[in-house]
């Protein structure tokens, strides 16, 4: 059994991953705290390492890293403030060592919210999303969840529209420039056929369905127990200690005019252990699932 197939956070009340991920994608976008940053990046990269194992290395090196200095190099191009000169460019405008850590913090921080965003759509699949929001808003939810699903869907369709192409003799990564655009030009038009004949398919079936009716029932598979609550209270607990502590100016850190923030305190420190813990939630999770499910296989 695969890893992704053992995996325990997913199996949670999907009121729990919606939460977990709501703040944590909350805290991610506005917390530029060094740590706070190191702290999101590792949990969001220890998860989808467990999720997807090379697949997410490989992610990581190909694309990721590129963005990441790309990132961090846009930034002292184009902002000059910070007190700490450490030379000047032919323009004759100053690079400063606070506006290459703001770049180098705003690579971080956008990386973190893309590997947690893959992790959110490999455990919040649309059944989830239609389950949590379908009776307070029915059309929006549909709408949303059809969204999230669209580019893996569309990567999937697209794949087996080029391996059809090749097995008629249409290859279009091979032939001239011309004959190449021809060739992706009729993948393009495949794809909007069915991505077109695909919708109406989906709202005939919806409509056939009863979806949005007052009144209408939908079966769920999904019961909130005892382990779901304590996963809700803790995600809760540490969400509430954190905004407290944020608001206090325990996580508090500038770039400009120098670099300054919160940090050498017990508070500060028992903020960013929390945060840890947060972040590395489900990869302790399903690790301690791991460890029980290898004492069981090892017992039979």
């Amino acid at each position: 059994m695969s890893r992704r197939a053992r995996e325990t956070f997913s199996a949670y009340h999907p009121l729990v991953n919606m939460t977990y991920f709501a703040l944590i994608f909350t805290c991610g976008m506005f917390f530029l705290h060094p740590v706070c940053l190191g702290l999101s990046l590792s949990g969001a990269l220890a998860y989808a390492l467990y999720l997807d194992g090379k697949k997410a290395l490989r992610f990581g090196l190909l694309y990721m890293l590129p963005l990441l200095v790309l990132t961090a190099l846009l930034n002292p191009a184009f902002n000059h403030e910070g007190a700490t000169i450490l030379l000047y460019l032919r323009d004759g405008n100053p690079l400063t060592l606070e506006s290459v850590l703001y770049g180098a913090a705003a690579a971080f921080m956008l990386i973190a919210v893309i590997f947690w965003f893959n992790c959110y759509t490999a455990v919040m699949t649309s059944d989830k999303f239609v389950y949590l929001f379908g009776r307070i808003i029915p059309a929006l939810s549909l709408i949303l969840s059809m969204a999230l699903r669209f580019t893996p869907r569309f990567r999937a369709q697209i794949t087996v529209i080029v391996s059809g192409q090749r097995g008629l003799g249409r290859d279009p990564g091979r032939g001239s420039l011309w004959r190449r655009a021809r060739q992706g030009i009729r993948i393009l038009s495949i794809l909007v056929t069915w991505a077109l004949e695909n919708a109406v398919e989906t709202a005939d079936s919806m409509k056939s369905r009863g979806y949005g009716l007052p009144g209408r029932t939908a079966f769920s598979i999904y019961r909130f127990d005892r382990r779901d609550g304590m996963a809700l209270l803790f995600i809760t607990g540490c969400g509430a200690y954190i905004a407290r502590g944020a608001a206090a100016g325990g996580l508090r850190f500038t770039f400009f005019p120098v670099l300054a923030g919160a940090g050498g305190g017990l508070y500060s420190l028992s903020l960013f252990a929390v945060y840890g813990l947060l972040c590395f939630m489900p990869f302790f999770i399903n690790a301690r699932e791991e460890r029980r499910w290898k004492s069981f296989a090892s017992k039979t």
